[in-house]
């Protein structure tokens, strides 16, 4: 039991990081810093995109329109930060003190 709470541990962990290199690739596509019409960053963007989008497009469905403002990956990262921290630290501490 324990190793598959580290294994799902590490897995949200990488995808925490996914969710951060999307926002920040937004970023830049969006303030013109990268070209979008590259081939290399087309083919990021939409895998970003293809791992990002199953897990966002349902937040963003209950959320408010903010205008411009996508609060999204924050309210994800909420999320994924209260499943590490609460659940499976929790699970973890308690399967090491049982034995």
């Amino acid at each position: 039991m324990i190793p598959l709470l580290l294994f799902v541990d590490y897995l949200l962990n990488l995808y925490t990081w996914v969710v951060i290199a999307s926002v920040v690739f937004s970023w830049l596509i969006a303030f013109n810093v990268i070209n979008p019409y590259n081939q290399f960053v087309r083919t990021v963007w939409q895998g970003l995109n293809a791992v990002t989008e199953p897990l966002l497009r349902p937040i963003r469905r209950y959320m408010p329109d903010l205008g411009g403002i996508d609060l999204s990956p924050i309210v994800l990262l909420l999320a994924i930060f209260f499943l590490r921290s609460v659940v499976i630290r929790g699970w973890l501490i308690d399967g090491l003190m049982r034995g």
